[in-house]
Order: structure tokens, then C-alpha cells, then sequence
């Protein structure tokens, strides 16, 4: 009995061992798959990042240019206001040129009925009160030095004085600045003679 008990265990371990040998090479073609499952994943995960970094690089590009062309428009569109406020303004100067003219001669000016006189100067008034609130003063560069990028010069005047050579002398036109956030803005020179030392 123990002969069979033994044969028996023997016929076991054999078959086992038979089993074994016929599992492991399954075992071992299922590992082999999914590594090679696990290694594609990998790199499609790979190539998924890749491809996210792209999108993500592009949508930061395209939303900088966004922002800096809405920037761009937001400018314009204030230079653009301001361009048209200044050109309103500059519609308003050849009026104050007339009152400038009108009230030039004081003894013609004095003669004047006081009441007609009175209400010119309270026109003139509003219209210098208009300028104010744009921010727009009238310039008279009398005796100042002569600046082309804020004078229009009109002519010479000989002068005596070495002090008054390249000076404003007279002012036929007086001139006027915005000044503005940005700047001050010339909407007008100021029209003028210029003082020139006599050689002779």
C-alpha cells in the first residue's frame, strides 16, 4: 500500500510539474502583452502631453495677440477721440482771433456802448470758458526765444540789441496748447516776428 501511495505521489508531482511547464510559458506571454500594452500606453500618454503643450502654447499665443490688439484698438480709439476734440477746438480758434481783433484797439474798444461792449466780453468769456475745460491756453511768446517746433515765423524785424537777436519781437497771431495725459499738444503756433541784429 505504501508502494501505491508512493507511485501515486510520485504520478502527482510529475503531472504538476507537467502543468507548471505548460503554464508559465501562457504566464509569461501574458506579461509579455501587457508590458508591451503598458509601453504603448505610455507612449500614446506621451504623445497626449506632447500634443497638450502644443495646444496649451498656442491658446497663450493667440490670447497674448488678443490682448495686445485689444490694447492697440483702445489706444487708437483714444488717440482717435482726442484727434476729433482737437479738431473741434481747432474750429473754435479763428473766433478768438476775431475777438482778439475786435478789442486790439483800445480807444475804438472804450468808444463802444458799454452794454454792446459788456456782452461781447461776456461771449468772449464763454468761449475762453469752452477752451478751459479742454485744457487749451492761448500762448504770446512776446520776448521769448524763437522756437520753430512752437513758433510760425512770419518775417525779420531789425533790432538794436544783441538781447533781442533771434527773439519774438511781435506776435501777429497768438498760438495755443492742449495739454493733455499724454502731453502737450500744439494746435496752433503762434504766429510772429522775430527780432534780427542789423549787420551794418
Amino acid at each position: 500500500m505504501d508502494e501505491n501511495m508512493n507511485e501515486n505521489e510520485v504520478q502527482d508531482d510529475i503531472e504538476l510539474t507537467g502543468e507548471d511547464n505548460a503554464v508559465e510559458p501562457e504566464l509569461e506571454e501574458i506579461e509579455g502583452n501587457s508590458n508591451a500594452k503598458v509601453k504603448k500606453l505610455r507612449d500614446k500618454l506621451k504623445e497626449c502631453e506632447a500634443e497638450k503643450m502644443e495646444h496649451l502654447e498656442n491658446l497663450q499665443r493667440v490670447k497674448a495677440e488678443f490682448l495686445n490688439s485689444k490694447k492697440r484698438l483702445e489706444e487708437e480709439r483714444l488717440k482717435d477721440k482726442e484727434r476729433a476734440v482737437n479738431d473741434q477746438i481747432e474750429k473754435l480758434l479763428p473766433l478768438c482771433d476775431s475777438f482778439h481783433m475786435a478789442m486790439a484797439n483800445k480807444e475804438a474798444w472804450d468808444a463802444v456802448d458799454a452794454q454792446w461792449r459788456s456782452g461781447i466780453e461776456g461771449i468772449h468769456a464763454q468761449l475762453h470758458s469752452i477752451l478751459s475745460s479742454y485744457n487749451v491756453s492761448e500762448v504770446s511768446p512776446l520776448g521769448e526765444e524763437f522756437d520753430p517746433q512752437q513758433h510760425e515765423a512770419m518775417g525779420n524785424a531789425p533790432v538794436t540789441e544783441e538781447t533781442e537777436n533771434g527773439k519774438v519781437v511781435q506776435v501777429i497771431q497768438n498760438g495755443f496748447v492742449r495739454t493733455t495725459p499724454q502731453g502737450d499738444v500744439l494746435l496752433r503756433p503762434a504766429r510772429v516776428i522775430v527780432g534780427e541784429i542789423s549787420n551794418e
